[in-house]
């Protein structure tokens, strides 16, 4: 880790996809940070973006069918470019990633133990007389009573949870200075999800890992992060610290996302519902803000041209498009209440 710079730092970042024979953009000038010991969440709607973005960080996007322009460099290693080699060396040792479907993610021909041991191999981080040792050890500190079991077993013998505490195994094994989370309790039930969520940040806190988020859950965020970047149909609309953006939301999205979440005291009549969907990428046009033709009150504005470059609206608060910050939301109910924590 090189000390005093952020861990991951992405300037610019777009990707394209070809589809039909055609690039059409998914992800348009993206900045984001992670400071080391952060954990920095990174909401929004499915089809936002987020797991585009992540897949970027890792480099799992195909050459041939994906197009990724910009900067990212993590821990000081550029990876926009960086060859097959070169990534292999980097996944698993500088950056760790817990994906949303364990069972889809993990090999299902391989048992446990013999997966975790290969994540070693290929690095060698660790001798091979440690890998059995080093195995259960990591099944222990994801809170699994009885790893030597665990190891022997294959993952459809497992549980959804037991499998998401093995993905977090896998992706801890070489002690990676960034944790990606990408929606990693989607499939789980309440209490399992709690639990997650809680050794993640248990795991972050004690190894002063950096960790992007990836989540549409504002409880999660509330609880967990320290700072949030809320993307919208490739972009990222506002960010900042969770207190700015909570306390202040600025940007239409934002607020939308925020009067959408309920509360305790919430009942059916108020719950609010964004109207509308994520446009299709062939209707994406990353030069206006693309958010604001689902508000019916603020229809006309979707056709003006907004900057690439955010407005500063406080220290470290930045928002995409007018200016949100003297604007008045006619239709809005817009309210303080605290997030319901997980």
């Amino acid at each position: 880790m090189i000390e005093g710079k952020n861990l991951l730092d992405a300037k610019g970042v777009s990707v394209d996809f070809r589809i039909n024979g055609k690039w059409l953009t998914a992800l348009y000038n993206v900045d984001l940070a992670v400071k080391p010991g952060e954990v920095l969440a990174l909401v929004g709607e499915s089809g936002s973006g987020k797991s585009t973005f992540a897949t970027s960080v890792i480099g799992l996007h195909s050459k041939n069918q994906a197009r990724v322009s910009g900067s990212i460099v993590l821990d000081g290693h550029q990876i926009i470019g960086a060859s097959d080699k070169e990534m292999q060396e980097l996944r698993g040792v500088k950056v760790g990633m817990i994906f949303q479907d364990p069972l889809s993610a993990l090999n299902p021909l391989m048992k446990i133990g013999d997966q975790i041991s290969e994540a070693m191999e290929v690095h060698d981080v660790y001798p091979r007389e440690k890998w059995e040792n080093r195995t259960i050890e990591l099944l222990k500190e994801v809170g699994i009573t009885k790893p030597e079991r665990v190891a022997k077993q294959y993952p459809h013998e497992l549980s959804g949870g037991m499998r998401q505490r093995v993905m977090i195994a896998l992706a801890i094994a070489n002690e990676p200075d960034l944790i990606i989370a990408d929606e990693p309790t989607t499939a789980l039930d309440v209490t399992i999800q709690a639990q997650i969520l809680d050794l993640i940040q248990e795991i972050q806190k004690k190894k002063k890992s950096g960790v992007l988020l990836i989540t549409h859950d504002l409880g999660v965020v509330a609880e967990m992060a320290d700072s949030v970047a809320v993307m919208y149909a490739g972009q990222i609309v506002e960010s900042g610290s969770v207190e700015q953006v909570f306390e202040n939301p600025t940007h239409p999205y934002t607020r939308s996302l925020l009067r959408a979440n309920p509360s305790e005291d919430t009942t059916g009549d108020e719950l609010y519902v964004i109207p509308g969907t994520v446009p299709s990428l062939a209707d994406m046009d990353h030069s206006k803000d693309l958010f604001l033709q689902r508000v019916p009150w603020l229809a006309d504005l979707a056709q003006e041209k907004v900057s690439d470059t955010p407005a500063e609206i406080e220290k470290g608060h930045f928002v995409r498009g007018n200016a949100w910050k003297d604007f008045s939301f006619p239709d809005e109910k817009t309210s303080k209440k605290k997030l319901k924590k997980w």
